[in-house]
């Protein structure tokens, strides 16, 4: 049990001689390498040995990476550092020999690894080219920027890494983004200067043309500060009023009317108080003494915070203006007057009309009684005077007529105002066509009626009947005889507007004065019967309800009537 125990005491003794013995050589190794006292280095790989020369033929090249103030290192497949120079050793904080041999990575932080793996992998593609950061012996990243490229390394390959600190480049950035955003605010601040300067002659040319403006128009300009105060007139005031310039020049109450000037100094002071805009009329004393109507507005002028600063207003002359309007209202009243006794008069008149019409009824009544009488009294039953006795019946007859017609005028200007009701146009035609039905069979004509776009109406019942019963009657009555009578009726929208057509193919008629066609008592053809009211009284229901009525009409063509009925 001694002996074995002694036996392994004696084995650690000689590996620890060993393992010393094998440092001692790697620091030698290590030394002499970054010496530069061995010109080749022999690094174990799975395929043997292989050789790396440090010395020789690059000589010149490794004294010039040694004194560059970039890091360079050279790699192997595993990322092993088979040479570095002296720059990023102290980047690293650390000593070539510690440096050398190891793997890069062992300096990359651990959220760069993978990155780092992937930059290397591309970099035995050709090159590669990234930016990480390395740990230094004290923890602090320093950051670098990485330029990869494959070499043949005596007969090897391997990556050459040129490193670059970016720390101080990072500090120029920095540097240069100051310096940046410090030339802006000297831009901004000399921009600002110069729109305030602009501004500013601006603000001089604006004044000097609304100076030339203010002097330049006809009316009286004049300004006013926040208290009221005016503090300023164009020439136009001194021209008006003949003032001469002193002190007193912008005083106003010696030239406005006693009447007025109170009225007025009370809406200003009101304006003052509440911002609103001045107007008001005053009359103004001129240099001659006389006064003139004249029309003050002002408008407060506000800055940029919406305060004013000042008033600035006009007085227009606006004496014919208020001259006319005097003309106007005298006018107006003596109209209202008339209008009163035109009123007065048409009442006057349809009592007239209405007392005569009632009054002539019974005279004529008693007449055509003392006809019939007559008739029976005479011989034969008066068979030798009958064409005297029906000439006199057919006066009688007129003249009743004559009566209906004055009655229906009077009433249609005291229905005025009658209400209205939603009309069935189809009801309404076939009811005014039974009406006329003797007359329509007589004269074998044909009736087109086409109201689908406006079947119905919203009119006085009676009145519209009146319209259609009128111009039916009227197409049939003045029918040609050389062709077969057709009369079209039809009612459309249009706007504001229902259109009710009424068109034949009768006798027609010149239309040399469309306004007599409509006139009271006015017949354009005297072969037929009848009286010149039923258009009259067309027009007059139609004008009653704020519509008008047009006529086109051609000799021997026809005619069109277009009544146009509010909707």
């Amino acid at each position: 049990m001694a002996d074995s125990s002694s036996s392994s005491s004696l084995d650690l003794a000689r590996e620890n001689e060993d393992l010393r013995h094998r440092l001692q050589e790697a620091e030698d190794l290590i030394y002499a390498v970054r010496t530069g006292a061995v010109d080749a280095l022999a690094i174990q790989s799975p395929d043997g040995p292989r050789i790396f020369t440090l010395q020789g033929a690059d000589e010149g090249y490794r004294t010039l990476i040694e004194q560059m103030n970039e890091g360079a290192m050279l790699l192997n497949h595993d990322g092993t550092i088979l040479y570095c120079n002296a720059c990023l050793a102290s980047w690293l904080q650390r000593g070539l020999e510690e440096v050398m041999g190891a793997s890069f990575a062992s300096f990359v932080p651990a959220s760069f690894q993978a990155y780092w793996s992937a930059l290397l992998a591309q970099s035995w593609t050709g090159h590669g080219k990234g930016e990480l950061p390395v740990q230094t012996k004290d923890g602090a990243l320093q950051p670098l920027s990485l330029s990869l490229k494959v070499l043949t390394f005596n007969d090897n390959l391997v990556v050459a890494v040129i490193l670059t600190d970016l720390s101080a480049e990072r500090e120029i950035r920095i540097i240069q983004a100051l310096v940046t955003e410090q030339n802006a605010v000297i831009d901004r601040k000399n921009k600002e200067l110069k729109l305030q300067e602009a501004a500013r002659l601006i603000i001089e040319q604006a004044a000097a043309e609304a100076n030339r403006m203010l002097e330049g128009i006809p009316q009286i300009a004049w300004t006013a500060n926040t208290e009221g105060t005016t503090t300023y007139f164009n020439r136009r005031w001194f021209d008006y009023t003949g003032q001469q310039a002193s002190a007193e020049q912008y005083q106003w109450q010696p030239y406005q009317h006693p009447t007025d000037a109170v009225v007025a100094n009370e809406r200003w002071q009101q304006c003052l108080r509440t911002g609103e805009v001045f107007e008001v009329e005053f009359r103004l004393r001129g240099w001659d003494g006389t006064y003139r109507w004249m029309l003050s507005r002002a408008l407060p002028s506000l800055n940029a915070n919406g305060e004013i600063i000042e008033w600035i207003g006009t007085c227009t002359d606006i004496h014919e203006h208020k001259m006319d309007l005097e003309r106007i209202d005298l006018a107006q009243r003596q109209l209202q007057e008339n209008n009163t006794q035109l009123v007065r008069a048409n009442a006057d008149l349809d009592n007239f009309i209405y007392t005569a019409s009632h009054d002539l009824k019974a005279p004529i009544t008693n007449i055509e009684g003392l006809l019939h009488a007559l008739l029976m009294e005479l011989p034969d039953k008066g068979q030798e005077v009958r064409p005297i006795m029906n000439m006199m019946q057919e006066s009688v007859d007129r003249f009743k007529r004559t009566i209906e017609h004055l009655t229906t005028i009077t009433k249609l200007q005291k229905e005025n105002d009658l209400p209205t009701a939603s009309v069935n146009l189809d009801r309404l035609i076939e009811e005014v066509r039974l009406d006329l039905l003797p007359q329509i069979s007589d004269a074998g004509a044909y009736l087109e009626v086409d109201v689908q776009e406006l079947p119905t109406l919203s009119f006085t019942e009676k009145n519209l009947r009146s319209i259609i019963y009128n111009l039916l009657s009227n197409a049939v009555k003045y029918r040609s005889p050389e062709r077969v009578p057709n009369v079209r009726i039809q009612c459309w929208p249009d706007g504001e507007y229902a259109i009710l057509l009424v068109q034949d193919n009768g006798l027609g008629m010149r239309l040399t004065n469309k306004e007599k066609l409509f006139a009271m008592f006015e017949r354009l053809h005297d072969h037929v019967e009848g009286s010149g009211m039923g258009l009259y009284i067309v027009k007059k229901i139609v004008e009653n309800a704020g519509g008008r009525i047009e006529v086109e009409s051609q000799v021997d063509v026809g005619s069109t009537f277009k009544v146009y009925l509010r909707r």
